[in-house]
C-alpha cells in the first residue's frame, strides 16, 4: 500500500475543489486532490456556460473544468483520478483511503463533493441532458429566451425556477404530480399571478421526445383514474426542480449535517464541526448552487485551511 502525507487533502472537484487546489497550492500547502465520481462536477453535464466571469463568449462546462484543472496543476496540485472510499475523521492527522489503494495522511481536509440533482429516472433524461434537459434554470434559462419550457416540481424550488424562467421564456408549464403546490403561500401566489405560467396539476411525465434536441414531453393526467389522459406537450426546455442530494454519505456520522443532508459550516466560514475539516461548494450550499459561488467558497476554504495550519504551527 502506498502512503502519502499532505498538509491538505481535497475530496471532490468542480469549481470549489479546483479553486481550493489553486489557492492551497499557491500557499505552498502541496494539496492532494481526488476528483471523485464525476471529475469536474455537475458543470461537465452542461453544454454551454455563459455566466462564469472571464468567458465573454461563453464556454462549455467541460472546457471550463479543464481550464481550472490545468491552472491548479500549474501551481503544483497533485490531482488524482479516483475516489476516496473511506476516511477517519476522529483524530488528526486524518487518514483516508482511495480506490487505487493509496493511504493519505492529511493535516486538513477540504470536502467539495458537491450535490447530485434528482431526476425522474426516465431513460430519455440522459438522452437529452444538455440538449433540452436541465436541472438549473439560472444556469441554462438564457438559452430558452422566447421559447416554451416546462418545470417539474411543486415546491419552493420549482416555483422559483418557474418564476425565473417566466421572465425569459414565452410560456412556462409547471408540471405538478399532486393536486396542489407544496410551496409557501407567497410563492404559490406569485406563480398563480404570472400570466405566462401554466400549472398542470395531477400530471406526470412519461417520457420525452425529439429528433436530436428535445421537442416535447409525453404527459399523463390523472394517472390510474377514470379520467386518465395521455397527451404530448411541445416544449424546448425541460427543467427538473425536484431537489438535490448532497454527496455526504462518506462523512456520516462525524460531520454535522442539516436536515436535508448538507454539511453545516460555522462562524461565517467554511469550517465544519471538526477542527481542520472544511466544506466548499454545493455540498454545503442548498441555496445558490452556482459555479461562481462554488468557486468563491473554494477560495474561502483554502484561506481557512491556511489560517488553521498557521494557528496550529
Amino acid at each position: 500500500m502506498q502512503q502519502i502525507n499532505t498538509k491538505c487533502l481535497i475530496i471532490g472537484s468542480g469549481p470549489a475543489g479546483y479553486t481550493a487546489a489553486i489557492y492551497t497550492s499557491r500557499a505552498n500547502l502541496s494539496p492532494v486532490m481526488y476528483v471523485g465520481h464525476q471529475p469536474g462536477g455537475q458543470l461537465t453535464t452542461t453544454t454551454e456556460v455563459e455566466n462564469f466571469p472571464g468567458y465573454h463568449n461563453g464556454v462549455t462546462g467541460t472546457q471550463l473544468m479543464d481550464d481550472l484543472h490545468k491552472q491548479a496543476s500549474r501551481f503544483g496540485a497533485d490531482i488524482r483520478t479516483g475516489i476516496i472510499t473511506d476516511i477517519d475523521l476522529t483524530q488528526r492527522p486524518f487518514v483516508a483511503h482511495a480506490d487505487d489503494g493509496t493511504e493519505i495522511v492529511a493535516q486538513t481536509v477540504i470536502i467539495s463533493t458537491g450535490a447530485t440533482a434528482r431526476y425522474l429516472g426516465l431513460p430519455d433524461e440522459d438522452r437529452y441532458k444538455g440538449m433540452g434537459v436541465s436541472a438549473c434554470a439560472t444556469c441554462d434559462g438564457f438559452f430558452y429566451r422566447g421559447r416554451r419550457v416546462a418545470v417539474v416540481g411543486g415546491g419552493d424550488t420549482a416555483c422559483e425556477e418557474a418564476l425565473y424562467l417566466s421572465n425569459i421564456a414565452s410560456e412556462v408549464y409547471l408540471i405538478v404530480r399532486k393536486n396542489h403546490l407544496r410551496a409557501s403561500k407567497v410563492m404559490q401566489r406569485r406563480v398563480v399571478e404570472k400570466p405566462n405560467i401554466h400549472i398542470l396539476f395531477n400530471t406526470n411525465t412519461e417520457g420525452l421526445y425529439g429528433a436530436e434536441f428535445l421537442e416535447g414531453a409525453h404527459l399523463v393526467e390523472h394517472i390510474g383514474t377514470d379520467n386518465e389522459r395521455h397527451y404530448d406537450l411541445p416544449v424546448d426546455g425541460f427543467f427538473l426542480a425536484i431537489g438535490h442530494t448532497p454527496n455526504t454519505e462518506l462523512f456520516r456520522p462525524h460531520i454535522a449535517l442539516d436536515d436535508t443532508g448538507y454539511i453545516k459550516t460555522f462562524d461565517h466560514s467554511t469550517a465544519t464541526n471538526i477542527p481542520g475539516v472544511f466544506a466548499a461548494g454545493d455540498v454545503a450550499d442548498p441555496h445558490y448552487r452556482q459555479a461562481i459561488t462554488a468557486a468563491g467558497s473554494g477560495c474561502k476554504a483554502a484561506l481557512d485551511t491556511e489560517r488553521f495550519l498557521n494557528e496550529q504551527a
